[in-house]
């Protein structure tokens, strides 16, 4: 076993590690597979050189419009439109004075203004319902001493996404039901907030609508990873804004995005929005995006047929279910849309007994593979949507990054990944631990940039390991395993509508044990631990 030259933590190496992770033999796996005539990416505008020249890899995108794999497949017309207003220079007030009436028009809706991306649509939303247009309150944010700095939202409908409104400097206040949310307004509610989960919740869209207007509050729904409908759901229930992401089923630029709503409050979200000095001149829309995406609106109520894309994904998916399905115990289903402005997905199915593979292990070979092909069934370092502690057997496909014939190169490699796959697995046993592990210890993390100092609290029977990771703010549960000396755990803590993960991998050696910290999309760190308090026999 080496140490890092740097701080002197154990770094064990990756045969050392394999030998207790549940996921082991995934890379190897991957380099087995026959690399028989791979085919390359198909050539789209000049090619993937644009990319490669530099080292960097693309892929087939099977997450759809995931942010993080580079967002969704983009029009074509859309493409051209930022080409050609890339070309030539106009004032962006003046841009968006005639591009929010003319998408406002198309879409129904009052009024209309490009923003960066939904979370930027979100984040002006708030500001314009906090500040309004006055240039002093302007100024002021996120400093809310003596404004209004309290947004309602329902406790179910939360997502990791409300950031972006609390950016602003506000509370977000929690309600459950309707008798919890005619309690919840005061002298400070600024704002009421929901996702789309509000369709489908414990009050409807018009009775949250009802119970802001009465007080005179205004309602933002986020609906980002849906398409603006005609007529609207929301603004047709007296919603005041909705939130559009342009980078996902709209298919317009990555970075743009959409709010809809009022006259009043769209002129005060883009007074609080770049090119202007205010709290949100960071999200900044160019003209290009601004351009790109009303060619996006008027694709959508022109010339795109989503009927008619629902049903060439489908295809799509029967083409990968039929070649898939040549292999005992491999199987699809197409899961149709949950509403008119989603689109339908696939689900990759197989049976352990027969496939002795996991999802990441399928993920990691497709990945792998040329040419590469990105999934849900990778780790969490490259899609948030995955935890790398699930072992599954099952993994979405969605279409809309996708391009035509890409399906048929996705199903040959899930072809050859479960042809080649090993037979079912015995479980690991891990050795009986080395070490007593159990009591409280005090646990520094190092990350990238700065370090923290947390708590642990373990207690161990066998190698099964649980306990407490007490942290800052998102303290949790925690759950793993010791093998020998080493030790392998993962804790989750919640904060606001986020869940934040830690996996912890190392070694113990006597009083102290480190190793090394997966953050999820937070990157990695080095960690060391010292017991504090040992258990009494």
């Amino acid at each position: 076993m080496s140490r890092n030259e740097r701080t002197g933590y154990p770094q064990w190496s990756r045969r050392e590690w394999l030998r207790v992770s549940s996921a082991a033999g995934a890379a190897g796996f991957a380099s087995a597979i026959p690399s028989r005539a791979a085919p390359t990416l198909p050539v789209r505008g000049g090619g993937p050189d644009v990319y490669t020249r530099i080292g960097a890899r693309p892929f087939i995108n099977c997450t759809a419009t995931l942010t993080l794999n580079g967002g969704t497949a983009t029009l074509p017309e859309v493409i051209e439109a930022t080409r050609e207003a890339s070309y030539y220079h106009v004032n962006l007030d003046e841009l968006m004075a005639k591009v929010g009436p003319r998408i406002a028009e198309l879409l129904g809706s009052e009024a209309a203004m490009v923003s960066s991306g939904a979370a930027g649509a979100n984040t002006c939303g708030t500001l314009a319902c906090v500040a309004g247009g006055d240039p002093e309150k302007i100024q002021q944010l996120p400093d809310t001493r003596g404004l209004k700095d309290e947004v309602i939202v329902p406790k179910w409908a939360r997502s990791i996404y409300d950031q972006a409104i609390r950016t602003v400097g506000i509370k977000m206040i929690e309600v459950d039901t309707l008798e919890d949310l005619e309690r919840a307004f005061g002298p400070k509610t600024a704002m009421a907030t929901s996702t789309t989960r509000i369709l489908n919740g414990k009050f409807s869209a018009a009775q949250y609508v009802d119970a802001a207007h009465k007080r005179g509050v205004p309602v933002l729904i986020d609906a980002a990873a849906e398409l603006p409908l005609v007529p609207n759901p929301f603004l047709a229930d007296g919603v005041d804004l909705v939130s559009y992401s342009g980078g996902k089923i709209l298919r317009g630029p990555q970075s743009a995005g959409l709010l809809l709503g009022r006259k009043d409050l769209i002129a005060a979200a883009w007074t609080n929005s770049a090119p202007h000095h205010t709290f949100a001149r960071a999200m900044k829309v160019s003209k290009e995006e601004i351009v790109g995406i009303l060619a996006a609106v008027e694709a959508l109520r022109g010339s795109r047929d989503r009927a008619a894309e629902d049903a060439e994904w489908k295809s799509w998916y029967r083409h990968i279910i039929e070649r898939i399905s040549t292999v005992p115990g491999v199987s699809g289903r197409i899961i149709e849309s949950p509403r008119p402005s989603y689109y339908p997905t696939m689900e990759v199915m197989w049976d352990p007994g027969r496939i002795g593979l996991i999802a990441p292990e399928v993920g990691q070979a497709l990945l792998e593979g040329e040419p590469r092909i990105m999934t849900h069934a990778v780790r969490r370092e490259y899609s948030p949507q995955y935890s790398p502690e699930e072992e599954g057997h099952s993994f979405r496909i969605r279409p809309a990054a996708m391009h035509p014939g890409e399906h048929k190169i996705v199903a040959e490699r899930l072809l050859q990944v479960f042809r080649n796959a090993p037979g079912p697995k015995s479980p690991l046993k891990p050795d009986p631990p080395a070490v007593d592990i159990n009591g409280a210890w005090s646990l520094d993390i190092r990350f990238v940039v700065g370090s923290t100092r947390h708590k642990l609290y373990l207690r161990s029977k066998g190698s099964d390991l649980a306990g407490v990771h007490v942290r800052s703010i998102a303290s949790g549960p925690l759950t793993g395993t010791l093998s020998g000396d080493m030790i392998r755990f993962r804790s989750e803590g919640p904060y606001e509508a986020a869940t934040l993960a830690y996996s912890f991998s190392g070694r113990v050696h006597g009083n102290e044990m480190s190793g090394e910290v997966n953050l999820g999309e937070y990157g990695k760190a080095e960690w060391r631990a010292y017991r504090k308090v040992t258990a009494k026999a």
